[in-house]
């Protein structure tokens, strides 16, 4: 009977070997958003396509996998799969489980290429269709929201005023009034920058990740 047992798990391991393995939730969940580069438009070199260590990722079907790249290809209003390619969620979540080994974190990657902060206020549809894509994951496992754009919005005077009004949307729907926004850089001296570096001035719990020193390969 013992030897049956170990057959059959074999077996199942052989034939499911992910849903065996990453059948667990994540301990806390962080939501990606933004336009093309959080998208992720870097080609995949060897190796890329690889598990992100113990790493979840939120699918089309509500259920979390193992993550890997690309890591935007379940968002809700992506542009076509071959764009989808490499972004700044995979370097977070190999961060992630390198600070947090004994943690496991699932990533919600829900970004669309080309999209300016104005299509991320509550209301309208990239941001109504993320919350309706999470609306059963547990308000209490959202960490953090990370959040990279800028580009269809580098000249705007009221940047600030519209983000503030995006973080307090998403504190309010994802139940959190502490919930950690971390906003990146765009490559160049895009005027946004100077925006987005001011973010922490009026929004608590804020924080912007440097650009400097980052290479692209299509300017953006």
């Amino acid at each position: 009977m013992r030897t049956l047992k170990h057959f059959i798990l074999l077996t199942l391991f052989l034939v499911f070997p992910s849903s065996i393995i990453w059948s667990a939730e994540p301990d806390i969940v962080f939501l990606l958003i933004g336009q093309s580069n959080m998208a992720g438009r870097a080609h995949l070199v060897d190796g890329d396509d690889k598990s992100i260590g113990t790493t979840l990722l939120f699918d089309d079907k509500g259920e979390w996998i193992q993550a890997s790249n690309p890591l935007n290809r379940f968002a809700t209003d992506r542009k076509v799969i071959s764009m989808q390619r490499i972004g700044p969620g995979a370097g977070f979540a190999a961060a992630m489980n390198e600070a947090l080994d004994d943690t496991r974190v699932g990533l919600v990657v829900n970004a669309r290429g080309g999209s300016s902060i104005d299509q991320w206020i509550k209301g309208q549809p990239l941001y109504d269709n993320t919350m309706k894509r999470i609306k059963d994951v547990p308000r209490e496992k959202f960490a953090g929201v990370i959040w990279h754009q800028g580009e269809s919005n580098a000249e705007d005077p009221k940047y600030i005023e519209k983000a503030q009004l995006l973080v307090t949307h998403l504190r309010t729907d994802l139940e959190n009034k502490d919930l950690v926004f971390i906003a990146g850089e765009v490559f160049g001296n895009k005027n946004v920058n100077k925006l987005l570096n001011k973010l922490p001035e009026s929004i608590s719990k804020c924080a912007v990740v440097s650009a400097k020193g980052l290479k692209v390969f299509d300017g953006v």
